[in-house]
């Protein structure tokens, strides 16, 4: 709520074109001051001009920069699995020295880094060389061992004492064999033994053992690997294999021959391991020790990137008179809104120590402004449903404060049932309790919407336990809350009391029920609140409920599209249009009414006076054979015969239903062809008008708010500058045969409330039936699966699908049916330089 003002939802806030003359030396704190107020739409006076000639574009360049490495330092914070700090109230940064901070702090970060990632990858290859000396070197004492033994078996030894126990052998002819030893992906490895016998053709050896999960030292991530030892004869075989370890990646280590050498190695490389273990440790401890300082400062250096960001990209929208340097801004500003924005400007001022401060001051133009309605947490769902189909026209009459009651009101006539109501109430309940700390969370797409509109579901949920009240529902079982039926059996199980269920469920106990139908109790009346309980499960109940849904519906349909043309009629008055008054509200409230509403009245007369007329063949003798109510022929003897003498419900029926049909026909006229004429004449009248400069009124009308005055003058520039008699007669003729053709489709349309009402209540009432009631009478076993089933299906189709359902058509209700009578919905939303809205951005 602005200071001074107060906010009206019913029509957008007045809006009025300002310009701003500020200092150039203090105007990077005058944006700045207007930020934290946020009540300024600046105007782009720079189109012509590319971003990079703009005048502020290094400075642009600068902040994405600082932003680009603010998003370093949330990725490495991230991957740390650090807390960052809340925003601290204290001093903000210069941008000179913040931006040489995170410099310092990111070129610190990628030097740690870079020593991090070198020193693991110095500890997994010494760890891989640890492995290769363990397991290779368990190769060789086997062979040697196994070499050993044979010798003493058999004088002429086997292929393998050769291989590895060349040294003990006597044989001058015994060639010596080359290896090498590394370390191979597991899943590498058998492709890799593979193409190493294709390209030795076999004159090589390949032992290999699995070593588990060890870190790889290129990806830095974990492989399962095995160590393998390669032996081969020749300088050629040797090359071959040196490139297809290279090519699988395989990292190969020295490996010594001798045992000794072997142990000493191993011993270097266990202390080396230690020694990098304790310098891995210590650079953990200061990375960590550089985050957390990182950390704590973080959301504040966000912010205050974001913020310095949108402050140079306004004031790249200013134009600069170099001459005295100047920056002129054009903004729009709510009108009760201008004294916060003056005072926000004195008080830059004052801080800038500017000896002359901002000049604000308002401008004349003829562009339509932008739309604003103040909405807090419960009025903006409902004000986005409206502006989904499009943003009101300035000042122009907005749906939203209507929408918040019939929304989910239509929703619940839908989706009326006192159990599912409950459900989801519990469920919007839930929500709105934890709406804080949902808010903080970065909720999945689903949730994050349905906590977006928790306040639209309330309203919904509330209604829908209303409508199940009044359609006596709970879970499609009938409630006895304002006591016991009125009605009871007829014949001779009059005189006994059974209750409400037994007549439903015991064909025995009350065969009227399901026969020739129930009687009223002697001495009752009505049910006190909604529909009486007998009527579930009778013979009659589809026909009764459909009966009263069916009206029900064109009487809440009519209702609303009256609501619709009747806001028409305040958008014209406001907007001091007389002519559409007379050629369109008129004749469409003659036109509607004198057929729907009609409708309407006999609905209520025949529910009044308990009367048995047909309404379908009321309404359709009445445009067939108009003066023809009880549908009178004439026999052979020539005497005239009533057919249906229960269709005329009041004297005179007759000859009010031909005078309402023919003000209705000539409604139509009336809307298509005086308007665009009259126009005519006007425009034709000003253009004899020559030497009249000034602005002319196009309705005539001399006492107008200055609001009212800025709007009209805009269509009046409007249609100076271009009239298109062709144009305005085809756009009328569309808009007549629109709305004559709507009001018929329109009503039949709501007629989806009947319909979704209907299906509900019997989807309901089948779950219940043959689910719950089927496991009921089957035991105790299948009682579970039935109960499990019932409860699966009651929140996945009732509960999601039907709900979603019933949303969507009260969506288009409100949308065509209604929005259409009077809602033009072609303006553009008010987007004010706002830090509230930048802060929200992503960075």
């Amino acid at each position: 709520m602005f200071k001074g003002g107060t906010m009206d939802m019913f029509r957008s806030e007045e809006m009025q074109l300002m310009q701003l003359m500020m200092p150039a030396e203090s105007a990077h704190d005058t944006v700045a001051a207007l930020g934290h107020v946020g009540l300024l739409q600046f105007k782009d006076l720079n189109t012509d001009k590319s971003a990079f000639q703009r005048s502020y574009a290094s400075q642009v360049k600068r902040c994405d920069e600082m932003a680009r490495k603010l998003r370093f330092f949330h990725d490495q914070v991230q991957k740390s699995e650090l807390i960052v700090g809340a925003r601290m109230g204290g001093d903000s940064w210069e941008l000179d020295e913040l931006e040489a901070k995170l410099d310092e702090l990111e070129s610190e970060l990628i030097e740690i880094n870079g020593n991090s990632e070198r020193l693991q990858r110095s500890h997994s290859e010494l760890m891989e060389l640890q492995l290769v000396l363990e397991k290779a070197g368990g190769f060789f004492d086997d062979a040697q061992h196994r070499a050993s033994a044979a010798q003493f078996e058999s004088s002429s030894g086997t292929m393998e004492a050769p291989l590895l126990a060349g040294e003990s052998t006597t044989d001058p002819k015994t060639v010596r064999l080359g290896f090498v030893a590394g370390v191979i992906s597991q899943e590498k490895l058998i492709a890799f033994e593979r193409l190493l016998f294709r390209a030795t053709r076999g004159n090589m050896f390949l032992k290999s053992t699995a070593v588990g999960s060890v870190l790889d030292p290129t990806s830095g991530e974990k492989q399962e690997k095995a160590v393998f030892v390669v032996f081969f004869a020749g300088e050629r075989a040797r090359t071959k294999i040196l490139k297809i370890c290279e090519a699988f990646g395989a990292n190969r280590y020295p490996f010594p021959e001798e045992p000794a050498r072997q142990r000493q190695m191993n011993a270097e490389v266990t202390a080396r391991l230690r020694e990098l273990h304790t310098t891995i440790e210590a650079g953990e401890r200061h990375r960590e020790s550089v985050l957390q300082n990182i950390a704590v400062n973080l959301e504040s250096w966000t912010v205050q990137t974001k913020q310095e960001t949108a402050i140079y990209h306004t004031l790249n929208k200013l134009s600069v008179d170099t001459s005295r340097k100047v920056l002129v801004a054009e903004a729009w500003c709510p009108v009760s809104g201008k004294q916060q924005v003056q005072d926000a400007l004195s008080e830059a001022a004052q801080r800038a120590n500017s000896s002359v401060s901002t000049i604000f001051q308002p401008l004349i133009t003829y562009e339509a402004p932008p739309t604003y309605h103040q909405t807090n947490k419960i009025t903006h769902s409902f004000q986005e449903i409206v502006d989904a189909y499009g943003v009101a026209k300035y000042r122009e009459a907005n749906p939203a404060p209507f929408t918040i009651v019939t929304f989910p009101f239509l929703f619940a006539v839908m989706f009326g049932d006192f159990g599912h109501g409950m459900l989801l109430l519990a469920f919007a309940l839930w929500m709105v309790l934890r709406e804080k700390t949902m808010g903080r969370q970065q909720l999945d797409e689903i949730l994050g919407m349905c906590f977006g509109g928790r306040y639209v579901i309330l309203l919904m949920a509330i209604f829908s336990i209303y409508t199940g009240l009044i359609y006596n529902e709970a879970f499609s079982v009938p409630m006895s809350i304002f006591g016991s039926s009125h009605w009871g059996c007829a014949g001779p199980a009059a005189s006994q009391d059974i209750p409400t269920l037994s007549i439903k469920f015991n064909e025995e106990l009350c065969p009227s029920a399901f026969t020739s139908g129930l009687q009223m109790k002697t001495g009752q009346g009505p049910y006190p609140f909604g529909v009486d309980p007998v009527w579930h499960g009778t013979k009659t109940e589809l026909s009764y409920l459909n009966s009263v849904k069916m009206k029900l519906s064109i009487l809440l349909g009519v209702a609303q599209m009256n609501g619709g043309v009747i806001l028409s009629l305040f958008n014209n008055r406001y907007f001091r249009d007389k002519l559409s008054i007379i050629c369109e509200f008129i004749p469409q409230m003659i036109f509607l009414n004198a057929l729907f509403g009609y409708l309407c009245i006999l609905i209520i007369a025949k529910w009044i006076s308990g009367s048995y007329a047909d309404l379908y063949h009321i309404m359709i003798y009445m445009f067939l054979q108009p003066g023809n109510v009880d549908c009178s022929t004439t026999n052979a003897a020539g005497e005239t015969v009533a057919g249906c003498p229960r269709n005329k419900m009041y004297a005179g029926q007759e000859g009010f239903q031909v005078f309402l049909l023919l003000i209705a026909f000539a409604a139509v006229p009336w809307m298509l062809i005086p308007k665009p004429y009259i126009l005519k004449k006007r425009h034709e009248a000003r253009l004899a008008q020559t030497e009249h400069y000034g602005r002319v009124s196009p309705h005539d009308e001399d006492a107008e708010t200055p609001n009212q005055r800025l709007t009209s003058a805009a269509h009046a520039h409007d249609e100076h500058e271009e009239f298109d008699f062709g144009e305005i007669l085809v756009h009328q003729m569309i808009h007549t045969i629109e709305f004559v053709l709507g009001a018929v489709s329109n009503t039949a349309s709501y007629l989806r409330l009947w319909a979704l009402s209907l299906a509900h209540s019997q989807l309901s009432a089948v779950f219940y039936d043959r689910v719950l009631m089927f496991g009921v009478q089957s035991g105790i076993g299948a009682l579970f699966i039935a109960f499990f089933v019932f409860i699966v299906a009651t929140l996945g189709v009732l509960m999601v699908m039907e709900t979603l359902s019933a949303f969507l058509h009260a969506l288009r209700l409100h949308w065509v049916e209604f929005q259409n009578k009077f809602y033009h919905g072609d303006g553009y939303k008010f987007a004010p330089f706002s830090f509230k809205i930048v802060e929200q951005e992503e960075l």
